[in-house]
């Protein structure tokens, strides 16, 4: 009998070690996938202290030359990583950019699209160049990736339409620990926190406004129940040993019976 209690005492404790509140652990505990259910997926839009770059082209292209950062002696570079953010317009606190001979140019709230058609525009009214091309892109992108990947961290991406999937990519997969059903993303939309839940498993996530990842997303895969479980016995000393003295005392104090 007393055998009995001991074991019974045993599982008890371990039971109670290895249960840790998930609250400790997982990320964005008190979300619910309604707190975004009317969100809808819009263009990318500049905001300050972005990166961006400009490219003029026309059909005389000596006379676009002046307009670039980057023009140089005319000659085509392969230009990647921390010279694109040198020879790139950071967008000041006032949502403006200054664009060699045509100056200050006001990007804030604008789609790359309209950027580019507004310097158009400005181009040609002002007769300065014929049939200007301008293309636009933001150089500085990142993304935040956390929890069961393999490299966990903020990584740079210069693509226009990064999936969820390259950006999971990116971080090297997840983790065999991950939780595929209930990916979460943590979004920054017109000065509103949006969160938003993808579900790996099922293939309507590929409809989702979520599919298509933004600057400055963070993505949180969450740990399964068994990492959750290891970590409050493996990652919590204390309370390893005081369950340890727990299981002892009992054992005593039932022995002296």
């Amino acid at each position: 009998m007393k055998k009995e209690i001991v074991l019974v005492l045993v599982a008890c404790v371990v039971m109670l070690t290895s249960c840790v509140s998930k609250k400790e652990i997982l990320y964005l505990n008190d979300f619910k996938a309604s707190d975004s259910a009317n969100f809808q997926w819009s263009d990318v839009i500049v905001q300050p202290n972005d990166i961006l770059s400009v490219k003029i082209t026309a059909e005389d292209m000596e006379l676009a030359l002046p307009y670039n950062l980057s023009a140089g002696n005319g000659v085509q570079q392969n230009i990647q990583g921390t010279q694109l953010l040198l020879q790139g317009y950071l967008v000041s606190n006032e949502g403006e950019i200054n664009i060699p001979v045509l100056g200050t140019i006001l990007v804030k709230g604008l789609t790359y699209t309209q950027i580019e058609e507004k310097i158009q525009k400005e181009l040609t009214e002002k007769q300065l160049l014929k049939n200007p091309v301008v293309v636009c892109r933001i150089v500085n992108a990142k993304v935040t990736i956390l929890g069961e990947v393999r490299s966990p961290g903020t990584y740079t991406f210069y693509e226009n339409n990064l999936t969820i999937l390259q950006a999971l990519g990116l971080a090297g997969d997840l983790n065999i620990t991950g939780v595929r059903k209930n990916i979460k993303v943590v979004r920054m939309e017109n000065n509103q926190q949006l969160v938003g839940e993808i579900d790996l498993t099922q293939k309507d996530w590929m409809n989702s406004p979520f599919y298509f990842i933004k600057p400055n997303d963070v993505i949180v895969v969450d740990p399964n129940t068994a990492k959750v479980k290891s970590a409050g016995i493996i990652g919590n000393a204390g309370t390893l040993l005081g369950a340890i003295s727990v299981i002892l005392s009992s054992f005593l104090i039932i022995r002296s019976l």
